[in-house]
């Protein structure tokens, strides 16, 4: 009897035991996450009284696209992939290469201007990144690009932390390391860089530049997600370092070049 009494008093207690903080905070990030780039949205209706959660369907969806074991939980394989540096443009449009509901540019003529600066580089250092990534779709476009030093250019490029005046909060070092606004009046075709990191011109200490701007810039030109992790446009940062010879970003040149046709990201 003493026995069974302990049995029950152990099981008790395991029972009434907290829920670790880091579990809570782990759920509560991978929810964050899947709002913010897999479009979960609150529970409630049928689907919960059935016992559908939302947040299994949005894990297996995410599961699904990034080649990971199906499991609707999350396990620590999903929960790595979340914790990866990304862009903050979400995923709720993704193919091998497609456009925002067709947005796109009515010109080919472009303006662009950088508003400030980040402190990890000179200024010679970010102007010539970003001229760089501009020059990837230059090459595989109509699309021409021409800087100017003041009045509203039609790509604004600013460094920010946290809140930066566009209602997209940044999340302070890696996660999201910046994003940009489909083509529209006001703030579309802008790119925001999140300047609680660490950005680089040619090292491997840190996100180099031109690489994170290449990718930004695709999404103010109208392209959304490419679910190829070869891609220029997929979401993830691509783990490479520019060599001095440019061959990275002739290499991203290439990989554009089957989407030119279909993503139609000028007026011509």
């Amino acid at each position: 009897m003493r026995t069974v009494c302990a049995l029950l008093g152990l099981l008790a207690a395991v029972h009434c035991m907290p829920v670790s903080q880091e579990t809570t905070q782990e759920q509560r990030f991978a929810e964050s996450y899947l709002k913010n780039f897999f479009n979960l949205t609150e529970e409630s209706g049928p689907a919960v009284r059935r016992g559908f959660s939302q947040v299994t369907k949005k894990l297996i969806e995410m599961q699904t696209f990034f080649g990971l074991q199906i499991t609707g939980t999350l396990d620590q394989e999903t929960l790595a992939v979340m914790k990866k540096p990304r862009c903050g443009v979400s995923d709720s449009k993704v193919a091998r290469f497609s456009t925002f509901d067709g947005l796109k540019w009515e010109k080919n003529s472009l303006t662009y201007r950088i508003i400030n600066y980040t402190p990890d580089m000179s200024k010679e250092e970010v102007d010539e990144s970003i001229e760089k990534a501009l020059q990837v779709w230059a090459r595989v476009t109509p699309l021409r690009f021409t800087r100017i030093y003041s009045d509203t250019a039609d790509i604004m490029v600013s460094f920010g932390r946290r809140d930066h005046g566009d209602y997209y909060p940044f999340d302070g070092p890696d996660g999201t390391l910046a994003h940009a606004f489909a083509p529209s009046p006001g703030i579309g075709g802008d790119a925001h860089f999140d300047d609680d990191e660490t950005f680089t011109f040619r090292s491997n200490t840190g996100y180099v530049l031109f690489m994170v701007a290449a990718h930004e810039f695709g999404h103010s030109l109208g392209l959304s997600h490419s679910d190829d992790p070869g891609a220029l446009m997929y979401m993830g940062i691509q783990e490479k370092v520019l060599e001095g010879n440019n061959q990275h970003g002739k290499s991203l040149v290439c990989n554009q070049d089957a989407a030119v046709g279909d993503c139609r990201l000028c007026s011509s």
